[in-house]
């Protein structure tokens, strides 16, 4: 197999980029950007560290992230596994990326910024639920956002081929097949739902 190892390369295989490819992005948040990642519950977030790139689910039952002004949004890390893999990046690498999505709309949002983390009590109490605070908020500065054309939602069929979970492995079977039977298993499986419903924030 023959790899592209060049810009230029790649460039003579590609068309030239049509101009609402390039006028889409804009380098703040505009009112319909605004209003469109606040109705988002959903994105993911990619950081990049010396151990290479980390892409993260992150979700809320409202806003995943919160709008402090037009180049600035704050995201709250709630309750997880404790790995802080995208922390540990942002610290040394403050650069992110993040995609939002909508369910029922194929368009997706994507923003890139850079990043910083704070556990200054102002910030995560602005975040407080029921008097529980997550334990750091990842504030991202905007360089860009712009909206991804709608094919690869539209050829996924993401929002309209209904439940294709059947006959996935579950969480205890892939941890008990990366544990060699040591964790995991059908007793992790029966005792997620309780256990995150105690530990969702």
């Amino acid at each position: 197999m023959k790899h592209i190892t060049t810009v230029e390369e790649l460039e003579a295989i590609y068309a030239t980029p049509a101009a609402g490819s390039l006028k889409k992005v804009a380098t703040h948040l505009t009112p319909h950007y605004r209003t469109w990642i606040e109705r988002s519950k959903f994105c993911v977030l990619t950081t990049v560290g010396p151990e290479g790139t980390d892409g993260s689910p992150r979700g809320d039952d409202g806003s995943v992230v919160t709008v402090i002004d037009e180049k600035t949004v704050a995201m709250p890390d709630w309750h997880g596994n404790n790995r802080i893999d995208s922390l540990r990046n942002i610290v040394r690498d403050g650069r992110v990326s993040l995609m939002f999505m909508v369910p029922g709309s194929t368009s997706v949002i994507r923003l890139n910024g850079s990043a910083k983390v704070t556990a200054d009590p102002e910030t995560t109490g602005r975040f407080d639920r029921d008097g529980k605070t997550p334990r750091s908020v990842i504030v991202v500065h905007v360089e860009e956002i712009y909206f991804q054309c709608a094919r690869a939602l539209l050829r996924s069929g993401l929002w309209t081929d209904g439940d294709c979970s059947e006959g996935l492995p579950t969480p205890g079977q892939l941890l008990a097949e990366n544990s060699g039977g040591d964790i995991g298993g059908d007793a992790y499986d029966q005792a997620w739902p309780e256990r995150a419903k105690t530990t969702m924030w």
